[in-house]
């Protein structure tokens, strides 16, 4: 590590301590030419998901999207922005760990729903109606009553 206030190229870890709730590290470091002291920060590097949309088109993963559409599933429904975030890191976590670099929408979405159905049956539903753009009502009632039988 470069010493920010000589450049020299050598220092000795002094002080290490979690940050950011374990996100990453904070090192108080010693530069073995001058002797100043400095922080620096270790953080876990990791390789962006990306998304295939419906569309064929490509992006990064944004978690504020996905924030965003559980946001609009669960309004005025008693489900916590705590809950909403730990299903948003559940999802992110699943992405991130699976060895496709490449998901698709369609898997993020499945995802969402998973997490939904298990917390509250309205958010699904509306989630699930705006997601799987229901054609008729009928395929909107066949969603309920699969939601129905898996129910009891």
């Amino acid at each position: 590590m470069k010493c920010p206030f000589c450049g020299y190229e050598e220092s000795r870890v002094v002080d290490s301590r979690p940050a950011d709730d374990g996100e990453r590290i904070r090192r108080r470091r010693e530069c073995l030419g001058c002797g100043k002291r400095f922080t620096t920060y270790e953080v876990i590097e990791t390789v962006p998901v990306i998304v295939i949309k419906k569309d064929k088109s490509r992006e990064v993963f944004d978690r504020n999207k996905l924030i965003n559409g559980l946001l609009r599933a669960c309004a005025n429904r008693p489900i916590s922005i705590a809950a909403i975030e730990k299903m948003v890191d559940d999802i992110e976590a699943k992405l991130q760990n699976s060895l496709d670099r490449e998901v698709s929408s369609t898997l993020i979405g499945e995802y969402a729903m998973e997490a939904l159905k298990e917390v509250d049956e309205v958010a699904y539903v509306r989630f699930a109606s705006v997601y799987r753009q229901f054609k008729d009502i009928n395929s909107f009632l066949e969603e309920l009553n699969q939601l129905m039988k898996n129910k009891n």
